[in-house]
């Protein structure tokens, strides 16, 4: 790498009809050198609203998994440096000038982790397991690979060192029940699907005590009870996606006896 030459980013978007959300991110990012969203043929107006946008890429690709998804982008992308950001979330000036700065920086790592701040509607939720959130979102893509063994809650494989920015990426995740709700089913089918490629089953016992279990944990341990009538709401919400993983995976499995 010439460290005298800048390095271009790369932002990477996919995306399913997320109309509420897409016109005011891609609005807000104008510090990169290539836009690219990849849309699962979403049915809103999710497309024309980047086809508004021409500094915008769009690549439609049919979804399989987000693994399969996210590293589709990143074969498309054209530079080393990508930042991979979800239609629901938010950067604020002081993380996008840090952003530069660190690919910018000779001593840049491999990867970089980014704390996020949950928003439940348009509050902060500040416990309920979302207080030490962080997760891998600028990095260079010579030195890392999304590994093919998950298929939701992605791993990054990084070759190399890890850093961690100081500001956090803004995350409006939670809009209404309904949509939160049918995201935790979508992520339990995933893990499910996940599982059994991995030869695991499902039982009763799992099916009922990992969803409490998960409950207890993150409203006690992680202080869910602190953030009041959300932090039931978001814990449920997790408990949930536990079940449905275990219910699927039981279906999964049984009707293959």
């Amino acid at each position: 790498m010439d460290t005298n030459e800048k390095q271009k980013l790369s932002v990477l978007i996919i995306t399913l009809n997320e109309e509420r959300y897409i016109k005011s991110l891609l609005e807000d990012i104008d510090f990169a050198d290539e836009v690219l969203v990849v849309d699962s043929f979403s049915t809103d107006k999710t497309v024309s609203i980047i086809q508004s946008f021409p500094n915008v890429k769009l690549i439609q690709n049919q979804f399989v998994n987000y693994t399969v998804q996210r590293n589709f982008a990143l074969d498309k992308a054209q530079n080393s440096w990508i930042l991979f950001i979800d239609a629901d979330e938010k950067l604020d000036a002081k993380l996008k000038s840090e952003i530069l700065n660190t690919i910018n920086d000779k001593n840049a790592a491999s990867a970089y982790l980014v704390h996020r701040t949950f928003m439940f509607k348009n509050k902060k939720l500040y416990f309920s397991g979302w207080q030490t959130d962080k997760i891998f979102r600028l990095f260079n893509k010579t030195k890392c690979r999304y590994t093919e063994d998950r298929m939701v809650h992605e791993k990054l494989i990084v070759h190399g060192k890890i850093g961690t920015l100081k500001n956090k990426i803004i995350h409006f995740s939670y809009t209404s029940f309904r949509d939160y709700k049918a995201k935790m089913h979508q992520y339990g089918v995933l893990k499910a699907n996940e599982k059994i490629k991995k030869g695991q089953r499902s039982s009763y016992i799992l099916m009922i005590f990992h969803p409490v279990y998960t409950f207890l944990y993150q409203y006690l341990i992680r202080l869910g009870f602190l953030d009041g009538a959300k932090g039931i709401t978001i814990c449920y919400l997790k408990a949930y996606s536990i079940f449905i993983r275990y219910k699927e995976l039981f279906s999964l499995t049984s009707s293959k006896i």
